[in-house]
């Protein structure tokens, strides 16, 4: 019979840390924990693959597992002394959901399952604390009401609100046990009055209605937008645990908390976190109450810490922090209840953690001799260091501080002010940037918080759902500004006096809470120690070189700075479109003579030449590939009728000429017309120019620095052996003749673009007259698929949302088809010569998957834009040891 249910706790652990595949990470880590002797309330596990049963079966579970359930709940009984639906000593249960991988905030938890009108009232006696027993009640049907039931959360909260000015208090601990009865007493009327029938009563139904929910939540809309954010595959499915209940909310000798064993803004070997003195898990993370720190070194005046008012339970802890680091030699993410002065951990799991702190832990832990260097580059997730490359405020600049709240995640934000997710989300699609202000998130929140620059609440903690999903997004963030009044209906907030509208900016400075008005200016980031650190450690480990995409000095300089070795790709159109230039470019293309074209060409030479000097200054001794002129020449005419006219009077031509070359020159198709190498064999001298340029450059370089340039000349689309014979035949005529010039000569690469399926299939004849291929993967995707980039964004997040594509192919290579193909080139080419350099240029140059992939067929290098260097460096070093580390920044 299959196995369906796992216990844990209570001198039994059916799983451990390693199962969490089938058990999900909370569940595995549980047993685990109880396993090593930590106190954990007793429970069970029901497994993933029950949730994909109950999807493969029309939402059915297994014949065997009501069977499993009742028998391991019976074994919870007997640990606790306690009976499920006894009405005088009642068991109750929490019901939570746990995938393999952390998704904070995006599944349904239910605390104190079991209760109902006759089992409260022997809680009652059996605690001794009616008031307990009554918000005990009141948390069951307002989470059971909402995850699984479907009521409206607003529809309780207004009737807390509601008795609460009845009272004439404030907080929800001045509520009486008489005052929770009415309140459970109105939760019952209004659930009845919304669903027609009165809220379940016998506790078996309670359960089966609460495991249905968890197993529902896996599909839901909040859970399958972080699941396609974070390439969370749906078929994976969720585990649901069934634990006993323990209470933080018994009195003041019990509280709850949630706690990281290392700063995860920062990384500080320091305990950090927040609990709360009676009360339920729910609140610290729902931002209610606002939570007070664990650690005396943490209070601020006027805040009390656990260290202080718990000392005996908070040393327990300290213990337990680090057990658990070196059991697991990762940060971990905590989350306990002391119940009568009496510590219970329910939950560890690896901490998420921004991209700084995720540096400095991993290196910090491979100092202390945790972990070694190997696994320290494993530990930090290639994308995520794009949060530290990113500018932060200049402390310089002058700004108007409008409130403050808590740092929740780093990073500074500027923007116009949004108040709903779903205006996030518009507005940052059409390019606009947003900060997004809401009273408190909620998982619906999280496309709207995936769009905007920045997040503001104006509850919760630095635990709340907005800080978690924040800090894993890189989005700066500031919770629990409690100084800034939102108002939904007016669309304004108010703060400090000054009143700020929608579409209103605002900056955020993620790092110290601050709130300022208007723009503040920013600064470019400088990398810690840390990030050099594991950096060098990346290098000694990958095997590929990373270069990057440039043709700007500053482009250049900017990928030196991030360590790149040299430059894969540079595009010479972009140098084209420079005022000086163009009227020069124009000229040649309207010149309907080799002889026009030749003297604008000749115009064009200089600036072409100090182009390339500037960028081999800047690579002295490093390779630079250079793609030849690729676009059609139509890209660089005006489109307007004025401003065709303004070129026909600067080159003293008529209009109507103009425009009939212009017409002459337009393409139906032109990603698939006259362009790249097409041109070089049409119209020779173009590429003559550009060679000259190079060799001039390179040879004014070398005598210049001492250090000779490489030049990559790269001849783009070829398709045809012949067609990069012939143009490889005039640059190295061109080579010859500035060598015997200048006296002297350099070494230098002629080799070709590969972005076709034809340069592909036929690699081993055309690598007979190519030193080198460098994959364009952009344009190799368009020709694989028969797709336009320009175009597809119309359908392919469809395509990815009903699994018809695993990920967009133009973010991630496609290894199936793109990737096929490169194989094929790369096998065919190296069979011609073993020693073909072969490298990506394509924006998947920066992209982790895809450099896993580039590494796997035995490429020599990736190109990637300036700012994803340290990304392609760390992922390179992450491939060559064929294990990506699992991603604790998401």
């Amino acid at each position: 019979m299959q196995k369906w249910v796992y216990g844990f706790g209570a001198g039994r652990n059916d799983g451990k840390a390693e199962m969490r595949n089938l058990l999900g990470g909370k569940g595995a880590n549980l047993a685990e924990m109880a396993s090593i002797g930590l106190p954990v309330p007793p429970g069970f596990t029901i497994t993933t693959e029950v949730c994909t049963y109950y999807y493969a079966h029309e939402k059915q579970y297994p014949a065997e597992l009501k069977a499993q359930v009742a028998e391991n709940l019976a074994r919870i009984e007997e640990a606790v002394g306690l009976r499920f639906g006894d009405e005088a000593k009642p068991l109750l249960v929490s019901v939570r959901s746990g995938a393999r991988v952390s998704m904070p905030g995006m599944m349904d938890t239910v605390l104190n399952l079991g209760l109902n009108d006759r089992t409260v009232e022997g809680l009652a006696t059996a605690s001794g604390d009616s008031r307990f027993a009554w918000d005990s009640y009141r948390r069951f049907i307002q989470m059971y009401g909402s995850v699984v039931l479907g009521v409206d959360h607003h529809r309780f909260e207004e009737i807390i609100e509601d008795a609460k000015l009845d009272k004439g208090v404030s907080e929800d601990t001045d509520l009486t046990a008489e005052d929770w009865k009415r309140v459970v007493s109105g939760y019952k009327g209004m659930v009845e009055e919304v669903l027609g029938q009165p809220f379940p009563q016998e506790p078996e139904a309670q359960l089966w209605g609460a495991i249905g929910a968890v197993f529902g939540s896996w599909m839901n809309q909040r859970a399958n937008t972080y699941r396609r954010l974070h390439d969370i595959p749906a078929n994976w499915g969720t585990a649901v645990n069934v634990q006993a209940m323990v209470f933080g909310n018994m009195g003041n000798d019990c509280a709850t908390g949630v706690c990281f064993t290392r700063d995860p803004s920062t990384g500080e070997n320091i305990f950090y976190g927040e609990y709360l003195i009676n009360a339920q898990g729910e609140d610290v993370v729902a931002g209610i109450r606002t939570p007070q720190p664990m650690s005396e070194a943490r209070a601020k005046p006027g805040e009390r810490s656990m260290e202080a008012a718990m000392p005996a339970a908070y040393q327990e802890l300290v213990r337990v922090r680090e057990m658990l680091e070196k059991h697991y030699t990762d940060m971990q993410d905590i989350e306990f209840t002391v119940q009568q002065n009496k510590l219970y951990m329910l939950q560890t799991r690896n901490g998420k953690r921004t991209a700084a702190a995720s540096l400095k832990i991993a290196v910090d832990m491979a100092h202390e001799g945790l972990i070694d260097e190997r696994e320290a580059v494993k530990r930090v997730a290639p994308g995520s260091l794009d949060q530290l490359l990113h500018p932060t405020l200049d402390p310089k600049a002058p700004r108007t501080v409008l409130s403050k709240g808590l740092p929740a995640s780093p990073g500074a934000a500027c923007g116009t002010v949004v108040f709903s997710a779903d205006e996030a989300e518009t507005r940052a699609a059409k390019g606009e940037s947003v900060i997004l202000v809401r009273i408190e998130t909620s998982p619906e929140d999280i496309h709207g918080m995936h769009a905007a620059k920045g997040i503001l609440t104006t509850r919760g903690g630095m635990t709340s759902h907005a800080a978690v999903v924040a800090r894993g997004m890189g989005r700066p963030c500031v919770a629990g500004a409690g100084g800034v009044m939102v108002d939904y209906a007016s669309q304004q907030l108010a703060a400090g006096g000054k009143t700020i509208q929608a579409g209103d900016t605002i900056t955020l400075d993620g790092a110290t809470g601050e709130i300022f008005l208007g723009a503040v200016a920013m600064v470019e980031p400088k990398l810690s120690g840390d990030f050099a650190t594991l950096m060098g450690w990346a290098d000694k480990i990958r095997r590929m070189k990373v270069r990057a995409n440039a043709e700007t000095p500053l482009d250049a300089d900017t990928a030196r700075k991030f360590g790149a070795e040299g430059i894969g790709l540079c595009r010479t159109e972009h140098m084209f479109f420079d005022p000086e230039r163009i009227g020069a470019v124009r000229q040649m293309i309207m010149s309907e003579t080799e002889g026009g074209r030749r003297d604008a060409l000749a115009k064009l030479l200089p600036f072409q030449r100090a182009d390339f000097l500037e960028l081999f200054r800047i690579m002295a001794g490093l390779p630079v590939t250079i793609r030849l002129l690729d676009p059609p020449l139509h890209e660089f005419l005006p489109h307007r009728e004025e401003e065709l006219a303004e070129v026909a009077d600067s080159l003293g031509a008529d209009l109507a000429t103009m425009k009939r070359r212009a017409l002459d020159l337009s393409e139906a198709n032109p990603m698939l017309g006259h362009r790249g190498c097409r041109l070089g064999v049409t119209y020779p001298e173009i590429y003559e120019m550009q060679a000259r340029a190079i060799f001039e450059a390179a040879v004014a370089t070398a005598k210049e620095t001492g250090k000779a340039p490489v030049p990559e000349i790269m001849i783009p689309l070829v398709g045809m052996k012949k067609e990069l014979e012939l143009t490889r035949a005039q640059i190295d005529k061109v080579a010859k003749a500035v060598f015997a010039e200048a006296g002297t000569t350099i070494e230098y690469l002629v080799g070709t673009m590969i972005e076709l399926p034809r340069a592909c299939l036929t690699a081993d004849r055309i690598a007979e007259v190519a030193d080198f291929f460098s994959f364009g993967t952009n344009d190799l995707t368009q020709t694989t698929f028969g797709l336009s980039r320009d175009d597809a964004g119309k359908f392919l997040p469809y395509y990815v949302e009903k699994g018809i594509l695993p990920k967009d192919p133009f973010v991630s290579i496609d290894p199936d088809g793109v990737g096929a193909l490169v194989e094929i080139a790369k096998d065919k080419g190296r069979s011609v010569k073993a020693d073909l350099k072969l490298g990506i240029c394509g924006e998947h140059g920066g992209d982790p998957a895809s450099i896993q992939f580039c590494e796997s067929v035995g490429l020599d290098y990736v190109s990637c834009s300036p700012y994803r260097v340290p990304v392609a460096r760390l992922a390179a070093a992450q491939a060559a040891l064929s294990a990506g580390g699992s991603d604790r920044t998401a």
